[in-house]
């Protein structure tokens, strides 16, 4: 390929172009916004975490939401208003339940991975993202969600993740400012957290040295086929006139958006946006800083997760909800993360935390999108989900396989 567009300019976005520039290509990146990763990869509950490979797909998920419709502060939140979308999206997911243990064991690998690619690309740009290697802690308040949690944790295991039961005793060595009481947990020293943000905003400095080109504040209104192989896309500058842009190929690494863009290029690609909330913490005196945790938790019963980004910043982030693409921060949906500082960690003053919300680009079927599309020319990067942090420096590399042996198809066509 010759020159490479991609659509969005955030995590998957950005490392599609670092690898794909890294492989001689050059690169245009178009995102609607100003600046890259201001959208879900600005204030994600900041995790690398394998552990948390586990696809949704299950019974006892579905009963679960089934529970919380009516709970305002429920961890998982459908608005049961009609939408064609999102039923159908939710028919879908019931579908997959039967293949909830082979893309559990695969996210699982992918998941290990991807570390060693993140953390190349971190060591070789030189990207400081207030990353902390101590691990990740899984903490169960009752006996019924421990034992199901070792069911998970069996086939983690399985998978090649390194995750071994801990007593709350061991729970509270491990992260001392852990003070209330839990049943048991789990922890993966291998996991790790860091700040999405910077990490995403300094590996595109880092393609710009490469050569990407980045098209901020433009819009792209349509793509269409070149009459070689090759595509134009239609794209509008904030206060400028429509231009065109000639690409080899186009890749769509649009979150939320690459399900309208994948419409226009004959494909089907069914995300849904899945809301979530973060609160950072500002810690600004020494109590603060000395309650807050250093080593991330996952409090199964809140589903909250927790990250230190450097020492004076607590990301707390958690809940799903179902409601379109609803971007309104809601006071009921983030008090339950102040209140649950406030429950576990009362040193830590929430007196000035910041409230954010991001749409998750899920997939029925919780697996992320890697494929070419219909049309030659047409790649997809995108459906993450939860685990767009964790997964995309891989997923970038596969894309750039799956570049590889298109060209090489295609080759082989022509001398055909």
């Amino acid at each position: 390929m010759h020159h490479i567009a991609i659509i969005g300019a955030g995590i998957s976005g950005v490392t599609s172009a670092y690898a794909l520039a890294k492989q001689g290509h050059a690169v245009t990146v178009i995102d609607r916004l100003r600046y890259c990763a201001m959208e879900t990869s600005y204030a994600n509950g900041g995790q690398l975490s394998a552990c948390n490979a586990e696809v949704w797909n299950s019974t006892s998920t579905v009963l679960k939401g089934m529970r919380w419709m009516l709970r305002r502060d429920a961890p998982l939140l459908v608005n049961p208003s009609p939408s064609w979308h999102k039923y159908s999206w939710m028919a879908e997911f019931v579908r997959h339940i039967g293949n909830y243990r082979e893309n559990t064991l695969r996210t699982t690998r992918l998941a290990i991975e991807a570390r060693r690619h993140l953390y190349k690309m971190a060591e070789d740009e030189g990207i400081d993202f207030d990353l902390e290697t101590r691990g990740i802690l899984h903490v169960f308040h009752d006996r019924k969600s421990f034992e199901a949690g070792r069911r998970v944790n069996a086939l983690l295991r399985e998978g090649g993740l390194e995750r071994h039961e801990v007593t709350p005793a061991e729970a509270r060595d491990i992260e001392p400012t852990l003070t209330t009481e839990c049943y048991g947990g789990f922890y993966t020293p291998s996991d790790a957290t860091g700040d999405i943000h910077k990490f995403t905003r300094g590996l595109a400095q880092a393609c710009e040295r490469k050569g990407v080109r980045f098209l901020m504040d433009t819009e792209v209104t349509d793509i269409s086929a070149l009459e070689q192989q090759g595509h134009r896309l239609t794209i509008k500058q904030a206060q400028a006139s429509t231009e065109h842009l000639d690409a080899d190929a186009v890749i769509v690494c649009a979150g939320t958006a690459s399900r309208r863009f994948a419409s226009m290029l004959g494909d089907r690609v069914n995300i849904y946006p899945v809301k979530g909330y973060s609160i950072t913490v500002n810690l600004e005196d020494e109590q603060s800083i000395a309650g807050a945790p250093w080593v991330s938790l996952l409090d199964e019963e809140a589903k909250i997760v927790t990250s230190r980004l450097g020492r004076n910043r607590f990301r707390v982030a958690g809940t799903a909800e179902f409601n379109g693409y609803n971007k309104d921060i809601r006071a009921d949906r983030i008090l339950p993360l102040s209140n649950w500082v406030h429950r576990h960690f009362p040193q830590v003053d929430t007196s000035r935390v910041i409230p954010w919300t991001g749409l998750r680009p899920m997939m029925p079927d919780m697996m992320p999108r890697v494929k070419a599309g219909r049309k030659p020319g047409v790649f997809y990067n995108t459906g993450h989900g939860h685990l767009g942090w964790t997964l995309s420096p891989i997923t970038a590399q596969m894309l750039v396989d799956e570049i590889a042996r298109s060209g090489a198809k295609t080759q082989v066509a022509v001398a055909a």
